[in-house]
C-alpha cells in the first residue's frame, strides 16, 4: 500500500498536451491515481508528435505523463458515456483543458457533474479568464508568453535583434499546469472541511503575468519615476512610458549581464551570469584583482557605478578570457559573488549532482526501453516520490473498467463495441 500523501486521491485526467498533463503528472508523482482518459487509436497528441524512434511514443508524451494509467474511451458513444459516468462519481477530481464549452457538449455541463458528484473538484487549464474579451481566443505557449506580459519585456531593445521576445521556459503551459495543481489542493483541503466540490481555473495569460510581476512592478515605478535606474538604458538613454526590455540585466534591482568566458568562439554556451550586487561590490574588487575600485568614488556605491556598468562588465569579461566558465564560477564562488554557469542541456542531462538529488531520473518505458526525463522539483525530507515510465494508449483500460465493476464479459463487449 502507497504511503505518499496523495494515495487515495482519483483524478481523471482529460488533458493534453502540457499545461493539463504537467499539473497532473506532478499529482501523480505524489501519489495520486491519475487516469489518463485518450481516444482509441490517437490519444494524446504528443504521442506522436516530434518523434524520435518510429512507431514509438514520443518523449513529448512520455516526459509529461508518467506514473499515470491510460484508459482508452470513446466518450462519443452512450457506452463511453456510461463508462465516464461512473468514473466521475468515483472520483475526487476532473482536470481539462478542452476548448470552452467543449465539456457542455459532452454532456457534461458543470451542473451535470454536480448530479453525478457533488464532491468532484472540476479543475479548468484556460487561455483567458472567464468574461475576458479574448476568452474565445486559442492559446498555446507562446500566446499566453505574449498575452502575458513575459514577451515585451524580455530582448533586446535596440538594434538588429531588436523586439519581444519568447522565453524557451514553458511560462505558458508547464507554468499554468503548476498553478492548476496549487488550485487543485486548494480546493481538496477545502472539500475536507466543507464536503462540497467546486470549480478551480486558472488561465495561461493569468499564470504568466503571476510570473512577471517584478516587471509590472516596473511598470508601475516607471509611472511615478520616469525612468528605471537599474536597467541598462539608465542614464544614458530615454525611457517611454511602458517597461522596456533589457537584455541579460537583472530583474531585481542588482545589475547583471552574461559574459564570454574561454571559448565563447566555439562554444555557444561558454558564459557565466554575473550579477554586481552592492553587498558583494568589495569581493568583487578583490577577486578581480581591482582594490583601487573599493575607493574610487566612481565605483564606491550603486548609483556611481550605474553610468559606466558596461565598461565595469567589461573590465570582467577581459578578466573571464583565459577561464572557462567552470573555472570562473569555482574562483568566485570563493569570494561569496553570485554567479553561475550557463548550462546547455546536454550538461544538465548528464549533471551528477541533478541526477543524484532526482531531478534528472531514468525510467523504463515498455517500448522505447528507458529514458531520461525531469524529476520531482519539490523536495521533501519524508518522501522520495518513484518516476515510472508513461503508459501506452490504453494500457490500463481494463484494470480501470474492472475497478469500476465491470465483468470480463462485460469489458469484452465494450471493446467489440469500440467504446473503449
Amino acid at each position: 500500500m502507497s504511503n505518499k500523501p496523495l494515495n487515495g486521491i482519483k483524478i481523471i485526467d482529460f488533458t493534453h498536451v502540457q499545461a493539463g498533463p504537467a499539473c497532473t503528472q506532478m499529482l501523480a508523482w505524489f501519489g495520486a491515481d491519475v487516469i489518463k482518459v485518450e481516444r482509441p487509436g490517437a490519444g494524446d497528441v504528443t504521442r506522436t508528435q516530434l518523434r524520435d524512434i518510429p512507431n514509438v511514443d514520443a518523449l513529448y508524451f512520455t516526459m509529461l505523463n508518467s506514473n499515470k494509467r491510460s484508459l482508452s474511451l470513446d466518450t462519443k458513444k452512450p457506452e463511453g458515456k456510461a463508462i465516464l459516468e461512473k468514473l466521475i462519481k468515483e472520483s475526487d477530481v476532473l482536470v481539462e483543458n478542452f476548448g470552452p464549452g467543449a465539456l457542455d457538449r459532452m454532456g457534461f455541463s458543470w451542473e451535470r457533474i454536480q448530479e453525478l458528484n457533488p464532491k468532484l473538484i472540476l479543475a479548468s487549464v484556460k487561455g483567458f479568464s472567464d468574461g475576458h474579451h479574448y476568452e474565445d481566443l486559442k492559446v498555446y505557449e507562446n500566446v499566453a508568453q505574449c498575452a502575458g506580459g513575459a514577451a515585451s519585456t524580455t530582448g533586446w531593445w535596440k538594434g538588429e535583434q531588436a523586439g519581444p521576445m519568447i522565453s524557451s521556459a514553458a511560462l505558458g503551459d508547464s507554468n499554468t499546469g503548476m498553478h492548476l495543481a496549487i488550485g487543485i489542493l486548494t480546493a481538496y483541503i477545502g472539500r475536507l472541511q466543507t464536503g462540497k466540490g467546486q470549480k478551480v481555473a486558472v488561465a495561461m495569460q493569468d499564470a504568466v503575468l503571476n510570473l512577471c510581476r517584478v516587471k509590472m512592478r516596473d511598470q508601475l515605478r516607471l509611472e511615478k519615476l520616469g525612468y528605471l535606474e537599474e536597467y541598462p538604458q539608465y542614464p544614458h538613454e530615454s525611457f517611454s512610458d511602458v517597461v522596456p526590455r533589457g537584455g541579460n540585466a537583472g530583474g531585481g534591482g542588482q545589475p547583471g549581464w552574461i559574459l564570454k568566458c574561454k571559448g565563447w568562439e566555439t562554444d555557444p554556451n561558454a558564459y557565466i551570469y554575473f550579477t554586481v550586487q552592492g553587498h558583494a561590490w568589495e569581493p568583487i574588487c578583490d577577486a578581480l584583482g581591482k582594490p583601487e575600485w573599493k575607493t574610487d568614488p566612481a565605483y564606491t556605491t550603486p548609483k556611481a557605478r550605474q553610468p559606466h556598468i558596461t565598461d565595469i562588465f567589461a573590465a570582467i569579461e577581459d578578466w573571464l578570457k583565459d577561464k572557462t566558465k567552470f573555472e570562473a564560477v569555482d574562483i568566485l564562488r570563493k569570494f561569496d559573488i553570485p554567479c553561475a554557469p550557463v548550462l546547455s542541456m546536454k550538461e544538465l542531462l548528464n549533471d551528477e549532482s541533478l541526477r543524484k538529488s532526482g531531478s534528472i531520473v531514468e525510467v523504463p518505458h515498455k517500448e522505447r526501453g528507458s529514458y531520461f526525463t525531469v524529476g520531482s522539483p519539490i523536495k521533501f525530507s519524508d518522501l522520495k516520490p518513484e518516476i515510472t515510465g508513461s503508459p501506452l494508449l490504453g494500457e490500463h483500460t481494463d484494470e480501470v473498467l474492472a475497478d469500476l465493476g465491470y465483468t470480463p464479459e462485460q469489458i469484452k463487449a465494450l471493446h467489440a463495441a469500440q467504446a473503449v
